[in-house]
């Protein structure tokens, strides 16, 4: 596996390496020991997710409070997605950025998003299936979520706000700026 830091070095881009010939591919999608060197921490996840949409599907920006933050490790198993992480770690130097990654079946990659961070994905094609392992259980007391087109964010979506299929939820969310449940930067939030 290749570990790529982005311009906000706690989000990580993973490549995993992809096995082929004419019967198809094998690919190791997780591995904690290599992951954990690669970090120089511990992450234990305890739960994966998986979600089939259609293309202009946009789910979130979401995140959970601690004690039930989460750390997410995302990919595409079939379809193609823009995936993206926002810093929301008051007090951060990069707070308010955002790291966007293509995510596609094709191309394997997957993406790190730690705790203390917002995040979202549009679908690009139809028929998109996204999986995702979590550290933490969902637990509603603590979900969270900011705007999806809060302008300060400067997040372009790749289509039209006019083609994007929501749920009421992720309509109704407010601006990072009007959202005091964040997280405080400098918190290790795996304790």
């Amino acid at each position: 596996m290749n570990f790529i830091r982005t311009g906000i070095p706690d989000v990580v881009i993973i490549e995993p390496q992809v096995h082929g010939d004419e019967r198809g591919y094998f690919v190791e999608t997780f591995r904690a020991q290599s992951l954990e060197e690669f970090l120089g921490y511990k992450i234990n996840f305890c739960q994966d997710n998986e979600s089939k949409s259609s293309r202009g599907v946009l789910r979130g920006l979401h995140y959970q409070l601690a004690p039930a933050a989460q750390t997410k490790l995302v990919r595409v198993i079939s379809g193609r997605v823009l995936d993206v992480a926002v810093d929301i770690r008051k007090g951060s130097p990069t707070f308010g950025k955002h790291v966007a990654v293509e995510l596609t079946g094709e191309n394997k990659r997957q993406l790190l998003v730690p705790r203390g961070f917002a995040h979202g994905f549009v679908v690009l094609e139809d028929d998109t299936v996204f999986a995702y392992k979590v550290d933490n259980y969902y637990s509603p007391e603590n979900d969270r979520g900011i705007a999806f087109d809060d302008e300060t964010l400067g997040i372009e979506w790749l289509l039209s706000k006019d083609k994007l299929i929501l749920s009421d939820k992720d309509r109704k969310q407010s601006n990072l700026c009007d959202t005091d449940d964040i997280f405080k930067y400098g918190i290790d939030y795996y304790e």
